[in-house]
């Protein structure tokens, strides 16, 4: 493989993730939508954490799907989900079955894309510069957290909800149209026998990493959700200010110092990094100004820029070659199992305490986790793990 970074390949599937990342993140605000329809903040918390039941389920097929019939295909179909799903909210007017079933084909269309554009980017990084490269291609998938927050606060500013689920379409159909020029990334030889999805979950080396996401996408789960709500309930900040710092300070980080975790090592850069999610969560537990919710984006922000490239990369890397789609599928999942169980975790710790407790409690989560993994994970860091097939 070269060690190009910046392939025209590369840049293609950069953009086409960052368009379909901004499809994504622009429904930060989706809570707002359903406490606007009546629902109390445990309902809202399902109602987002649902579409993470479909994004799970699919994943098995999305993962084997790629090892044995290559990336292109289920990066189509992914794409041909989210621009219907997008246009599906535009016919919710209530509370009830059917917005659950549209969050559910949502969630399709959410696993599907992030699985697939991720792995795809993970096929054109040269091994000597994984995390690097990840680092980088991740930017497009921190950019519209950014940009999702601030867009739909513009939208929104007159409570257009057609408005706004109409951009969100006008987004994932230019995803979808960068997507066709994606051609296929990998060859499959004679010697090519993917060992599936869920002999890839029960491989030793990789549980840690299991592990250690799961707690970083269930803490994320608490202001992904909730920050809207937060935000309307407490008066402070915004939805906007809060996202555009947390990805300016991730992006600034990556495109910055992105090679310290090659150079120091994944571990060593990881641990901080997790502290930093942990003090945003604690700081927005105390929040009483606006600038403690800018703060509170700054570290979690800070956090999130080098642990998710992190363990992104700690997952190529122990993942055998033939079995990269089903890793990365397991590794994005995670974070919709931590959506599905922080969702309403969240919601109903907001019911019986409130948001200070909650947000306490989830940083409490994420330093318990991360020690956790340091003490059981004790697989030695080498670039040389995926071209031996060590597992």
């Amino acid at each position: 493989m070269s060690e190009r970074l910046l392939s025209p390949r590369f840049v293609m599937v950069w953009f086409a993730n960052l368009f379909s990342g901004v499809a994504w993140a622009l429904m930060v605000h989706l809570p707002g939508f359903i406490d606007d329809l009546g629902a109390t903040e445990s309902y809202v918390g399902f109602a987002i954490g649902i579409a993470s039941v479909s994004a799970i389920a699919v994943r098995p097929w999305i993962g084997s799907g790629m090892d044995r019939r290559g990336r292109r295909p289920i990066i189509l179909f992914g794409n041909a989900v989210q621009v219907g799903a997008t246009l599906l909210y535009l016919t919710v007017g209530a509370l009830g079955p059917w917005l659950l079933v549209v969050r559910l084909i949502h969630g399709v269309a959410i696993g599907t894309m992030f699985t697939a554009l991720s792995t795809y980017g993970a096929d054109l990084v040269p091994a000597a510069k994984r995390t690097q490269g990840l680092a980088l291609f991740g930017v497009s998938g921190m950019l519209p957290v950014a940009l999702g927050g601030l867009i739909g606060d513009l939208v929104l500013r007159n409570d257009n909800w057609d408005a706004f689920f109409f951009t969100a379409f006008g987004f994932a159909v230019v995803a979808a149209v960068l997507s066709l020029g994606l051609p296929e990334v990998v060859k499959h030889g004679d010697d090519h026998r993917p060992a599936g999805f869920f002999k890839s979950m029960a491989r030793l080396h990789l549980r840690p990493i299991w592990l250690i996401t799961l707690v970083f996408g269930t803490g994320l789960a608490a202001y992904f959700t909730f920050l809207r709500t937060f935000v309307d309930e407490s008066g402070l900040g915004s939805v906007g200010l809060f996202f555009a710092c947390y990805a300016g300070i991730a992006i600034a980080l990556r495109v910055t110092v992105g090679w310290l975790p090659d150079r120091l090592g994944d571990k060593v850069v990881l641990a901080p990094a997790l502290l930093a999610v942990s003090l945003g969560l604690a700081i927005l537990s105390i929040a009483s100004t606006d600038a403690h919710v800018a703060i509170a984006g700054l570290l979690a922000g800070t956090g999130h820029g080098f642990a998710f490239p992190i363990l992104y990369s700690l997952t190529v890397t122990r993942s055998r070659p033939a079995d990269r789609g089903s890793g990365i599928a397991i590794y994005t999942a995670l974070f919709d199992v931590g959506a599905l169980i922080g969702g309403p975790l969240w919601g109903f710790l907001i019911e019986g305490i409130d948001y200070s407790g909650m947000f306490l409690t989830a940083a409490g989560v994420v330093v318990v986790g991360s020690l956790a993994f340091y003490i059981i994970d004790r697989h030695p860091e080498s670039r040389v793990a995926e071209t031996a097939g060590v597992v």
